[in-house]
């Protein structure tokens, strides 16, 4: 049902980014509405890897992606965000010194500012150029993500890609499938050094096989059923490996979609924002996360997480107009409704 709603702020994306940016807004005592296009929160963690494994949250030396996003909808609870889950945001107009967005479910949100948290955008799995891909994808042997370590027990899995996920998974999945096979194209990964290093010890000690250097060229089977993957070199060098699952990690390609229409200083599919308070340049719009970009910038839920911060302070002043803000650490202050 279409709700036209009063905030402070408005944030679009319910990512771990965005959920972060309830609990920093909610400490300057600022409210917040809470907008994605998929049916729950999470984002990437839920929609694509929420058994993967994240090892760079502070405290956290391991911690599942569906779990930090239990615990971050938790930390924004004593806030009371309104979720409107299952649309996207399609329009922007401002009057009167407020922002006005209007949804693809016709609702209508009015606020002092807006915080784009959108992560990728509208994702979706970069393809292999793979003949019969479609009929693999519609039986669960090509697959794009991992929602249950479980469905590949005792499988054996061909892991292709050279990034986090490719590594992270590899790592994981060898603890449960019969057979991982790693294709990459050369010896080097672009993963996170101590993951990449503990892939290839896992690979010395004949957990985990790589097929280096390699790129997936053909998928053999009956068009459902998946027997093998078939890799080649640049030379044209073939050989194939038994599979019963492909999982190509070759990344997410970007759609910014309506936002892409605001105005906005893009620099290839992300949004410029000043580093210190990541403003865009449209005034009252905010950017954090991995769609924002400026010098310097990584990748990083935990960055995503100090830049939450960073707008809710240069917010502050514009739903509290000639209010001083005397910041308190939450040691001091506290949260609502905690001890």
């Amino acid at each position: 049902m279409a709700a036209v709603i009063e905030t402070d702020v408005a944030i679009i994306g319910a990512g771990p980014v965005g959920l972060f940016a309830v609990f920093e807004c909610g400490m300057l005592r600022m409210k917040s509405v809470v907008v994605d296009a998929l049916d729950a929160v999470g984002g990437q963690c839920s929609a694509l890897y929420p058994e993967k494994p994240i090892f760079d949250i502070p405290a956290h030396p391991q911690i599942e992606a569906q779990a930090l996003i239990a615990a971050l909808e938790k930390q924004a609870a004593p806030f009371t965000p309104i979720y409107l889950l299952g649309r996207r945001v399609e329009r922007l107009e401002r009057a009167d010194g407020m922002l006005t967005l209007g949804t693809s479910a016709g609702d209508t949100i009015r606020c002092k500012a807006v915080i784009i948290a959108a992560g990728a955008g509208a994702f979706g799995p970069n393809r292999p150029p793979l003949d019969g891909l479609a009929g693999y994808e519609a039986s669960g042997a090509v697959r794009y993500m991992v929602t249950r370590r479980e469905d590949f027990r005792g499988k054996r899995v061909v892991i292709a890609g050279g990034g986090d996920s490719a590594v992270d998974w590899a790592l994981s999945l060898k603890q449960v499938a019969a057979r991982v096979t790693v294709v990459h194209r050369r010896p080097k990964f672009r993963a996170a050094p101590e993951t990449a290093a503990q892939l290839d010890a896992a690979a010395a000690r004949g957990e985990v096989e790589m097929a280096i250097p390699y790129q997936l060229h053909a998928l053999k089977g009956d068009g459902s059923t998946l027997e093998a993957v078939v890799v080649a070199t640049l030379k044209g060098e073939e050989k194939a490996i038994p599979a019963d699952v492909l999982l190509p990690f070759y990344g997410l390609s970007m759609e910014l979609g309506p936002i892409a229409q605001w105005g906005l200083a893009l620099d290839r599919n992300h949004i410029a924002v000043e580093p210190a308070t990541c403003a865009t340049n449209v005034e009252g719009v905010f950017a954090i996360g991995d769609i924002a970009t400026y010098p310097g910038k990584l990748k990083l839920i935990l960055q995503g997480f100090s830049e939450a911060a960073m707008a809710a302070h240069a917010i502050h002043p514009r739903v509290f107009p000639g209010e001083a803000l005397h910041f308190e650490y939450s040691t001091t202050k506290g949260v609502p409704g905690g001890d």
